[in-house]
């Protein structure tokens, strides 16, 4: 048909060969066919021979270490919280009673009680937990190293062809500190860009631009003979030669049947989506799984806002039964799959919470020492490493730094610990600085 400005545009199966054009551009989400294309042309490094992934549930905000893993029951009621500690599968080790799902799989389960930094504002600290490097400040927010996924989105890529290497559900967060910065856009995480649990979930970025259906495109073969016959008959200036091999590379990504059967959690068996857990928490993991299994090499779970500095009870009885349950059955359902060896868990926010509680019944923020948790990946399961003094105040033994724990979820991986890259100066750059990983965990 022609346009009011005589314009010629044809359509197949009702979508415009000028939209089509566009194929890769936003109208595919994320701009797939510009991300394949920046990726094909970095310089890339060796990539490790590892068939390993890691998994990660992101406390966005600072998750209570008194109130979760690193109990204080002999200590004042101000200090020791509200919930009472409960025995688990390894027999000096105990967690809070809203943990009885982990606590039935803490032999597979490591924690290090003994993280320090040196910052109680969330920017900073979020931006040191993800890089590994102090830099943000209040007066300068922008992300100054990247992200600890977008390192390993740069060195390892994805374990299969078409799949996104880097991921975060529902979206990334850390307050802006989960990108790429001078590894490249293309290291940027893949968006999932809606809840996992929502009602007839489906993933925007990775969604046919509208007049398009999977009927219609199935075969990429097809659709090109269609634009073939297209070309000779109204397109004698060679324009449809923009459909060019990353355009038809993010096509395939975006109807192709292995990244569709990844995203689609409507194929799981609904008795194991109901022990997930019908909620954000679960159904993340659950998708985590799926992702990882698929060939992604990195899954952020951005779980809720954990920033309790009111009513810190109430704030917790929303978030602990549901990260319970994401995380213990995650570890069964991967070990019951033979593959938990392969996928590292990290659970971890920007710091951790006060050691006395607040007069508004909550917590604030506290850098001094606090918890993060391990699992899987071929990490020893059933270890505590390191002490947090009487009250929790600070460190008591084996002070770890954000940097050590990156070193240890590089090792783990098979990324090599000499990495550097060049900064935006030009300047080489280490992924793990003096960061030196957790050899109690190997």
């Amino acid at each position: 048909m022609l346009s009011g400005s005589g314009t010629r545009y044809s359509h197949v199966d009702g979508f415009s060969r000028r939209n089509f054009l566009q194929i890769g551009a936003p109208l595919l989400g994320l701009g797939l066919s510009d991300l394949l294309r920046l990726r094909a042309s970095a310089k890339e490094t060796a990539r490790p021979k590892t068939k390993k992934s890691l998994i990660v549930f992101w406390t966005n905000g600072g998750m209570s270490q008194q109130d979760t893993y690193d109990m204080k029951p002999n200590a004042p009621a101000e200090y020791r919280g509200m919930y009472r500690p409960i025995s688990t599968s390894v027999s000096d080790i105990q967690v809070t009673e809203r943990f009885p799902l982990q606590a039935k799989v803490m032999h597979q389960i490591s924690q290090i009680r003994s993280v320090h930094h040196e910052n109680g504002i969330h920017a900073p600290s979020a931006h040191w937990m993800q890089t590994g490097y102090f830099g943000p400040t209040l007066a300068r927010n922008a992300a100054q190293k990247p992200s600890f996924g977008s390192v390993i989105s740069r060195t390892m890529g994805a374990h299969s062809e078409h799949i996104p290497p880097y991921v975060t559900i529902p979206k990334s967060e850390a307050f802006g500190y989960q990108g790429a910065v001078y590894l490249g856009k293309s290291h940027n995480p893949f968006e999932l860009g809606t809840d996992p649990n929502s009602k007839n979930f489906k993933v925007p970025n990775l969604a046919l631009p509208k007049g398009l259906t999977l009927k219609s495109v199935e075969s990429r073969r097809e659709l090109l003979k269609k634009f073939d016959t297209l070309n000779r008959e109204v397109d004698k200036s060679g324009v449809i030669e923009g459909l060019d091999s990353f355009k038809t590379q993010a096509l395939e990504m975006v109807t192709g049947e292995r990244v569709r059967k990844a995203f689609d959690l409507s194929s799981e068996d609904t008795k194991l989506r109901d022990q997930y857990g019908r909620h954000q928490y679960g159904q993340s993991a659950l998708l985590a799984r799926r992702l990882v299994e698929a060939g992604s090499t990195c899954v952020t779970v951005n779980t809720g806002y954990w920033d309790h500095h009111n009513d810190i009870e109430k704030g917790l009885e929303e978030h602990l039964h549901p990260l319970d349950r994401a995380i213990a059955t995650l570890i069964q359902d991967l070990d019951q799959r033979g593959i938990l060896d392969d996928v590292l868990i990290f659970c971890a926010g920007e710091f951790g919470r006060t050691p006395m509680m607040n007069g508004h019944a909550g917590r604030d923020h506290w850098a001094n020492c606090f918890t993060v948790m391990f699992a899987g990946g071929g990490v020893r399961g059933g270890r505590v490493v390191g002490a947090s003094e009487k009250f929790g105040g600070g460190v008591l033994e084996r002070k770890t730094s954000p940097m050590d724990l990156l070193a240890t979820i590089y090792q783990t991986l098979g990324i090599p610990l000499d990495t550097h890259f060049n900064d935006d100066s030009g300047r080489p750059t280490s992924i793990i600085d003096t960061g030196k990983p957790i050899h109690e965990l190997f």
